[in-house]
């Protein structure tokens, strides 16, 4: 099987890894797992993680990927790391606020803003 692509987009800046999804729609199985290993990787490499994942181009995001993103907070909770999240769609905020997961994250309307709240 030939080596997948990757699913994110990471750049650096000011000791932060900024990810960006390359799908639009994060609901298959398969990427979401592969963008959680993406994301663990950047996790492993830090010994206090500063992560701020853009939803920018993302439409739809499956109860899987919001499994995913738990999992990813508490890996850089346990590295005591922090985590941002940033230009997520009002829909998929609503899915935020209904599961309560916009009380667990750091979430911001811009990048510029989650970039200013890392201490």
């Amino acid at each position: 099987m030939p080596s997948a692509e990757s699913r994110v987009r990471v750049k650096r800046i000011d000791n932060v890894s900024q990810v960006e999804f390359v799908d639009r729609n994060i609901l298959d199985e398969g990427n979401i797992q592969m963008i959680g290993e993406e994301i663990s990787r950047l996790i492993d490499a830090e010994q206090s993680p500063r992560l701020l994942i853009s939803f920018a181009n993302v439409e739809h995001l499956s109860s899987a990927a919001l499994g995913t993103l738990i999992t990813i907070n508490n890996r850089i909770r346990a590295r005591s790391g922090q985590l941002r999240l940033a230009n997520i769609d009002p829909q998929i905020y609503e899915v935020f606020v209904i599961t309560r997961l916009n009380k667990l994250f750091q979430i911001h309307e811009s990048t510029e803003e989650a970039m200013k709240s890392f201490t």
